[in-house]
Protein backbone atom coordinates (compact mmCIF):
# COMPACT_ATOMS: atom_id res chain seq x y z
CA UNK A 1 0.00 0.00 0.00
CA UNK A 2 1.55 3.28 -1.11
CA UNK A 3 1.10 5.95 1.53
CA UNK A 4 1.38 8.71 -1.05
CA UNK A 5 -0.53 8.49 -4.31
CA UNK A 6 1.68 7.96 -7.33
CA UNK A 7 2.27 11.33 -9.01
CA UNK A 8 2.60 12.51 -12.57
CA UNK A 9 6.14 11.57 -13.64
CA UNK A 10 6.53 15.04 -15.12
CA UNK A 11 5.85 16.69 -11.72
CA UNK A 12 9.33 16.87 -10.24
CA UNK A 13 8.29 18.08 -6.77
CA UNK A 14 5.67 15.37 -6.33
CA UNK A 15 8.11 12.76 -7.59
CA UNK A 16 10.65 13.89 -5.01
CA UNK A 17 8.10 13.62 -2.20
CA UNK A 18 7.10 10.13 -3.35
CA UNK A 19 10.72 9.04 -3.49
CA UNK A 20 11.52 10.59 -0.12
CA UNK A 21 8.58 8.82 1.53
CA UNK A 22 9.81 5.47 0.23
CA UNK A 23 13.41 6.12 1.31
CA UNK A 24 12.51 7.46 4.77
CA UNK A 25 10.23 4.47 5.37
CA UNK A 26 13.00 2.06 4.36
CA UNK A 27 15.96 3.74 6.05
CA UNK A 28 14.62 6.38 8.44
CA UNK A 29 15.79 9.96 8.59
CA UNK A 30 19.42 8.88 8.34
CA UNK A 31 18.83 8.17 4.62
CA UNK A 32 20.99 10.36 2.40
CA UNK A 33 19.69 13.10 0.16
CA UNK A 34 21.60 11.44 -2.69
CA UNK A 35 19.46 8.30 -2.24
CA UNK A 36 16.27 10.35 -2.48
CA UNK A 37 17.49 12.20 -5.58
CA UNK A 38 18.53 8.93 -7.21
CA UNK A 39 15.17 7.30 -6.44
CA UNK A 40 13.38 10.31 -7.94
CA UNK A 41 15.66 10.35 -10.97
CA UNK A 42 16.86 13.93 -10.49
CA UNK A 43 20.12 15.67 -9.67
CA UNK A 44 20.97 16.52 -6.05
CA UNK A 45 20.80 20.25 -6.86
CA UNK A 46 17.33 19.82 -8.31
CA UNK A 47 16.19 18.41 -4.98
CA UNK A 48 17.66 21.40 -3.14
CA UNK A 49 15.90 23.74 -5.56
CA UNK A 50 12.60 22.41 -4.22
CA UNK A 51 13.60 21.68 -0.61
CA UNK A 52 16.39 23.73 1.01
CA UNK A 53 17.19 20.98 3.55
CA UNK A 54 16.48 17.38 4.45
CA UNK A 55 14.35 18.61 7.34
CA UNK A 56 12.12 20.55 4.93
CA UNK A 57 11.69 17.46 2.78
CA UNK A 58 10.98 15.27 5.82
CA UNK A 59 8.36 17.77 6.98
CA UNK A 60 6.61 17.71 3.61
CA UNK A 61 6.57 13.92 3.62
CA UNK A 62 4.93 13.96 7.05
CA UNK A 63 2.21 16.30 5.77
CA UNK A 64 1.51 14.07 2.77
CA UNK A 65 1.51 10.82 4.73
CA UNK A 66 -0.72 12.34 7.42
CA UNK A 67 -3.37 13.05 4.80
CA UNK A 68 -3.05 9.51 3.42
CA UNK A 69 -3.40 7.87 6.84
CA UNK A 70 -6.46 9.87 7.88
CA UNK A 71 -9.42 7.48 7.97
CA UNK A 72 -12.88 8.81 7.30
CA UNK A 73 -16.24 7.54 8.52
CA UNK A 74 -18.89 8.15 5.88
CA UNK A 75 -22.41 8.55 7.15
CA UNK A 76 -24.55 7.07 4.40
CA UNK A 77 -27.54 4.92 5.29
CA UNK A 78 -25.70 1.88 6.61
CA UNK A 79 -26.03 0.77 10.19
CA UNK A 80 -23.43 1.21 12.89
CA UNK A 81 -21.87 -2.23 12.44
CA UNK A 82 -21.36 -1.76 8.70
CA UNK A 83 -19.78 1.66 9.20
CA UNK A 84 -17.44 0.35 11.89
CA UNK A 85 -16.50 -2.63 9.72
CA UNK A 86 -15.45 -0.31 6.88
CA UNK A 87 -13.61 1.95 9.29
CA UNK A 88 -11.83 -0.96 10.95
CA UNK A 89 -10.75 -2.44 7.65
CA UNK A 90 -9.42 0.88 6.34
CA UNK A 91 -7.71 1.73 9.62
CA UNK A 92 -5.92 -1.62 9.92
CA UNK A 93 -4.99 -1.64 6.23
CA UNK A 94 -3.20 1.69 6.63
CA UNK A 95 -1.76 1.40 10.12
CA UNK A 96 -0.57 -2.21 9.85
CA UNK A 97 0.80 -2.11 6.30
CA UNK A 98 4.54 -2.37 5.69
CA UNK A 99 4.53 1.29 4.65
CA UNK A 100 2.40 2.43 7.57
CA UNK A 101 4.58 0.62 10.09
CA UNK A 102 7.74 1.92 8.43
CA UNK A 103 6.54 5.49 8.56
CA UNK A 104 5.48 5.12 12.19
CA UNK A 105 8.90 3.71 13.06
CA UNK A 106 10.74 6.50 11.22
CA UNK A 107 8.64 9.24 12.83
CA UNK A 108 8.90 7.89 16.39
CA UNK A 109 12.67 7.63 15.99
CA UNK A 110 12.85 11.34 15.13
CA UNK A 111 10.44 12.80 17.68
CA UNK A 112 13.30 14.25 19.72
CA UNK A 113 14.89 15.84 16.66
CA UNK A 114 11.56 17.07 15.23
CA UNK A 115 9.09 17.44 18.13
CA UNK A 116 6.99 20.03 16.30
CA UNK A 117 6.61 17.82 13.23
CA UNK A 118 5.68 14.83 15.35
CA UNK A 119 3.12 16.88 17.27
CA UNK A 120 1.71 18.23 14.01
CA UNK A 121 1.35 14.72 12.63
CA UNK A 122 -0.39 13.61 15.82
CA UNK A 123 -2.86 16.52 15.73
CA UNK A 124 -3.58 16.18 12.02
CA UNK A 125 -3.68 12.38 11.81
CA UNK A 126 -4.47 10.28 14.89
CA UNK A 127 -6.37 13.03 16.71
CA UNK A 128 -8.59 13.75 13.69
CA UNK A 129 -9.32 10.07 13.11
CA UNK A 130 -10.12 9.65 16.80
CA UNK A 131 -12.43 12.68 16.72
CA UNK A 132 -14.35 11.28 13.75
CA UNK A 133 -14.77 7.91 15.43
CA UNK A 134 -15.78 9.59 18.68
CA UNK A 135 -18.56 11.46 16.88
CA UNK A 136 -19.96 8.25 15.42
CA UNK A 137 -19.90 6.44 18.77
CA UNK A 138 -21.45 9.39 20.59
CA UNK A 139 -24.30 9.52 18.07
CA UNK A 140 -24.79 5.78 18.53
CA UNK A 141 -24.98 6.24 22.30
CA UNK A 142 -27.52 9.04 21.88
CA UNK A 143 -29.67 6.92 19.57
CA UNK A 144 -29.56 3.87 21.85
CA UNK A 145 -27.45 1.71 19.52
CA UNK A 146 -24.71 1.68 22.15
CA UNK A 147 -24.91 1.85 25.92
CA UNK A 148 -24.57 5.46 27.15
CA UNK A 149 -21.29 6.06 28.93
CA UNK A 150 -17.78 7.39 28.58
CA UNK A 151 -17.43 7.94 24.83
CA UNK A 152 -13.72 8.72 25.11
CA UNK A 153 -13.13 5.36 26.78
CA UNK A 154 -15.17 3.62 24.08
CA UNK A 155 -13.19 5.37 21.33
CA UNK A 156 -9.75 4.53 22.69
CA UNK A 157 -10.88 0.98 23.43
CA UNK A 158 -11.92 0.36 19.82
CA UNK A 159 -8.76 1.93 18.37
CA UNK A 160 -6.63 -0.18 20.72
CA UNK A 161 -8.50 -3.32 19.77
CA UNK A 162 -7.93 -2.59 16.09
CA UNK A 163 -4.17 -2.00 16.12
CA UNK A 164 -2.59 -1.63 19.56
CA UNK A 165 -0.90 -4.92 20.41
CA UNK A 166 -0.45 -6.00 16.81
CA UNK A 167 1.36 -2.83 15.81
CA UNK A 168 3.84 -3.34 18.65
CA UNK A 169 4.27 -6.96 17.58
CA UNK A 170 5.07 -6.19 13.95
CA UNK A 171 7.26 -3.22 14.83
CA UNK A 172 9.42 -5.27 17.18
CA UNK A 173 9.26 -8.86 16.02
CA UNK A 174 10.57 -8.36 12.52
CA UNK A 175 7.69 -10.38 11.12
CA UNK A 176 5.96 -8.91 8.06
CA UNK A 177 2.35 -7.89 8.67
CA UNK A 178 -0.27 -10.15 7.09
CA UNK A 179 -2.72 -9.08 4.40
CA UNK A 180 -5.88 -7.38 5.70
CA UNK A 181 -8.35 -9.94 7.04
CA UNK A 182 -12.04 -8.90 6.92
CA UNK A 183 -12.98 -11.82 9.19
CA UNK A 184 -10.63 -10.61 11.92
CA UNK A 185 -11.97 -7.07 11.63
CA UNK A 186 -15.49 -8.46 12.00
CA UNK A 187 -14.51 -10.35 15.16
CA UNK A 188 -13.01 -7.20 16.66
CA UNK A 189 -16.01 -5.03 15.80
CA UNK A 190 -18.50 -7.61 17.05
CA UNK A 191 -16.58 -7.99 20.30
CA UNK A 192 -16.63 -4.21 20.75
CA UNK A 193 -20.35 -3.99 20.01
CA UNK A 194 -21.12 -6.73 22.52
CA UNK A 195 -19.05 -4.97 25.18
CA UNK A 196 -20.87 -1.68 24.64
CA UNK A 197 -24.32 -2.99 23.74
CA UNK A 198 -27.34 -1.36 25.38
CA UNK A 199 -28.30 -2.85 28.68
CA UNK A 200 -31.55 -4.78 28.61
CA UNK A 201 -33.84 -4.74 31.64
CA UNK A 202 -33.50 -7.84 33.72
CA UNK A 203 -36.51 -10.07 33.47
CA UNK A 204 -37.71 -12.19 36.34
CA UNK A 205 -40.30 -14.97 36.04
CA UNK A 206 -43.56 -14.11 37.71
CA UNK A 207 -43.87 -15.94 40.98
CA UNK A 208 -46.64 -18.49 41.01
CA UNK A 209 -49.13 -17.85 43.75
CA UNK A 210 -50.02 -20.81 45.89
CA UNK A 211 -53.66 -21.86 45.64
CA UNK A 212 -53.56 -24.18 48.62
Amino acid sequence: MALIVESDPSDCRSRLIQAAAQVFIEEGYRASIDRVAMRAGVARQTLYNHFPSKADLFGEVIKQVTAALLVTLDRGSDGLRERLLRFGMAFRTKALSVEGLGFYRALVAETIRFPDLAASFYRSGPVQTEARLRGVLLAAMDSGELRPGDVDFATTTLLSMLVGAERSHYLLSGEPPPDPDPAKVARIIDCFLRAFSPETPATHPTAQRSTS
